[in-house]
């Protein structure tokens, strides 16, 4: 009865360790093999490396995606796919079964895109005067320069000989 008292304590670590532990991971293996096998043609993936594309041919273990505005295709192998998006109804894409971790990341690596600058249209005489008025009276003068050397500088164009 000793020998099993002092063995108690090793073989519920043991036993703890596989429901914490290795059970969720057999879990989310499973879950993510049955994700890469049940891939179609179609279906938007995502692979480890990052590229995204849509699947066009899939063989056993290997698949071919078409990636970019320029339709290239390349294959990759199966296992290669960490998360699948398929295209649900109303052409929306509803996100497949994925990587936990994944999604967690996902959440939180989102990035903030950058607003678009917008383009001057064109700028006059006129309006580099009126925005150089309210400038001390060396940036205007300096600006006048500026705009008379630009002015030298245009030469006629000898096909329209304008």
């Amino acid at each position: 009865m000793d020998a099993f008292a002092q063995f108690l304590p090793l073989i519920l670590l043991i036993v703890l360790m596989y429901f914490l532990l290795i059970r969720p991971q057999k879990k989310r293996e499973r879950e993510t093999a049955e994700m890469r096998n049940s891939v179609r043609v179609g279906d938007e993936v995502v692979t480890i490396g990052g590229i995204c594309g849509r699947i066009v041919k899939t063989k056993d273990d290997t698949l071919v995606i078409e990636v970019g505005a320029d339709k290239v295709k390349f294959e990759i192998m199966r296992w290669a796919i960490s998360k699948v998006e398929v295209k649900g109804e109303g052409g929306k894409k509803a996100a497949a079964v994925a990587e936990p971790e994944e999604e967690a990341s996902d959440a939180a690596n989102k990035k903030i895109k950058p607003k678009r600058m917008k383009k001057a249209d064109g700028i006059t005489e006129e309006t580099t005067a009126e925005t150089f008025a309210n400038a001390p009276a060396e940036a205007a003068e300096e600006a006048e320069e500026v705009i008379e050397h630009v002015e030298a500088e245009i030469v006629e164009d000898p096909i329209t000989k304008e």
